[in-house]
C-alpha cells in the first residue's frame, strides 16, 4: 500500500495502524507482495523501481521505530525481498494471529489466504459493493481469500444506504483509525484558515449502478460551492496535488476567494502533513460523488486526523450520521446555508468545538476503539 501511492497521507494510515496494534501488546510487522512495476519511483527506464521503492518504506517506518519490521517482496518480477527475508517473511505469514490487507491494495496469496486468519479492511467502499452486485467472479474470488471485512463505510447496509449487499460477505464497520497522541494540537501555529489536502480533478475509477454514472473525482462536489469564501469571514485553503489542476482553475478558484498551494510541499512528508494539520483552524472539504448519493457513509481519515489535533471538521455528508456524533466538532453538510451555518457555530465558540472534536477522536478513532473488534473477527 505504501509504495502504491508514496504520500504522507498513506504512510500516516499505515503507521498509526501498526502503532495500533503495538499499544495493544501485538508483535507487528509491515509487508508489501507487490505485483506492480513500481513507474512512480522511476525517472528512467533504467532505474531499479524495487530498490527504490523499498528504501522508501524503509526509511519512511524507521522513523516511527519500525526499522527491522518491514519486508517488501518484488513478486511481479524478480521475486526479491527487502527488508526481512523471504524465508522469515513467510515464516510470519504462517504463524500470524492475523494479517490485514489494508485497503484491499494486495491480491492475496496462497500464503495469506491459507492460514484463515487474512482480514479484508477496506478503505474505499462502493467499487467492491458494486462488483457483488453485480456478481462478479473476480471480486468474490477476491474476497473469498479473506476470513472476514471491515469497510469505512460506516453507513453501509443501512436501509438509506444504496450499495449492494450479499449475505456470504458481511461487512462489518470500521472507522479509520488514528493514534490520537501522534496529533497532539499545536498551538504555535495561527490556526486562522480552514483547510484540507488532496486532488482536484481525477478523470477515473467512476462506477456505474443501475444505469446512472458516479463519480470520484472531488472538483465536481467543490464546484457546486465555488463561491462559498465570498459568503463567509473563514479562510478555505485547498493544498492540491499540482499534477491534478492546471492554471485556469486555480485561477477561477483564487477568483473566488479561495486560497489554493501545492498540495506537494504539504503531502511529500509525514512531518509537514502532520504540522499542516495541527496549525489549521479546522478542516472544510467535500466527499466524492459515489460516497454522497450512494450514502455509504464513508469517513476520511485526514478528517480524523483533523479531530486528534483537536480541530474541528466541516465535510460533505456521507450518511456517516449514523455513526458519528454531529454537532460538536463534526459538521456534515449538504447545502450552502449549513457550511455557513457550521462555521458560525465553529466561530460562536472555538475552543468548545476544538475540545468537542477531540473527544469524538478519542470515543470513535483511537486505536483501542478500533483494532479489538478487528482482531476478534479471527480469534486474535
Amino acid at each position: 500500500m505504501m509504495s502504491r501511492w508514496p504520500v504522507a497521507g498513506v504512510a500516516w494510515v499505515t503507521v498509526q495502524y501498526l502503532e495500533g496494534f503495538r499499544r495493544l501488546g501485538y508483535d507487528v510487522y509491515y509487508a508489501e507482495a507487490h505485483g506492480c512495476t513500481q513507474t512512480k519511483f522511476m525517472q528512467t527506464a533504467e532505474d531499479d523501481g524495487v530498490s527504490l521503492a523499498a528504501d522508501y518504506i524503509g526509511r519512511t517506518l524507521a522513523r516511527f521505530g519500525f526499522a527491522d519490521r518491514w519486508a517488501y517482496h518484488d513478486v511481479h518480477d524478480t521475486g526479491r525481498c527487502f527488508g526481512l527475508s523471504r524465508e522469515k517473511l513467510y515464516t510470519l505469514y504462517k504463524d500470524a494471529g492475523a494479517i490485514i490487507n489494508l485497503h484491499g491494495g494486495t491480491e492475496p496469496l496462497l500464503e495469506h489466504s491459507a492460514t484463515g486468519r487474512l482480514i479484508y479492511l477496506e478503505t474505499d467502499p462502493v467499487e467492491v459493493q458494486i462488483g457483488l452486485g453485480e456478481g462478479s467472479q473476480p471480486v468474490r474470488n477476491f474476497l473469498d481469500a479473506h476470513a472476514s471485512y471491515f469497510t469505512w463505510g460506516l453507513n453501509y447496509g443501512k436501509p438509506d444506504c444504496k450499495l449492494p449487499t450479499d449475505p456470504n460477505y458481511v461487512f462489518h464497520h470500521s472507522p479509520p483509525l488514528v493514534v490520537t497522541d501522534f496529533w497532539s494540537p499545536n498551538d504555535r501555529g495561527p490556526a486562522d484558515t480552514f483547510t484540507t489536502i488532496g486532488n482536484w480533478k481525477q478523470g477515473y475509477k467512476q462506477v456505474i449502478l443501475d444505469g446512472e454514472t458516479y463519480h470520484w473525482s472531488k472538483h465536481l462536489e467543490f464546484l457546486k460551492f465555488i463561491d462559498l469564501p465570498r459568503k463567509t469571514p473563514e479562510k478555505i485553503e485547498l493544498a492540491i496535488s499540482p499534477s491534478s489542476i492546471d492554471e485556469a482553475d486555480t485561477a477561477v478558484l483564487r477568483s473566488n476567494g479561495w486560497l489554493v498551494r501545492n498540495g506537494v510541499e504539504v503531502s511529500a512528508e509525514t512531518e509537514p502533513y502532520r504540522r499542516y494539520l495541527q496549525q489549521s483552524r479546522g478542516e472544510f472539504t467535500v466527499a466524492k460523488d459515489q460516497n454522497i448519493r450512494l450514502r455509504s457513509g464513508w469517513f476520511s481519515e485526514r478528517s480524523a486526523q483533523y479531530l486528534a489535533a483537536g480541530r474541528p471538521v466541516v465535510t460533505q455528508d456521507t450518511g456517516f450520521g449514523s455513526a458519528v456524533p454531529l454537532g460538536e466538532g463534526v459538521f456534515a453538510f449538504n447545502s450552502e446555508q449549513e457550511i455557513l451555518s457550521a462555521f458560525e457555530s465553529i466561530r460562536s465558540d472555538y475552543n468548545r468545538h476544538r475540545r468537542a472534536a477531540l473527544d469524538v477522536a478519542c470515543d470513535l478513532f483511537n486505536f483501542d476503539k478500533v483494532l479489538p473488534k478487528v482482531l476478534a473477527s479471527v480469534g486474535a
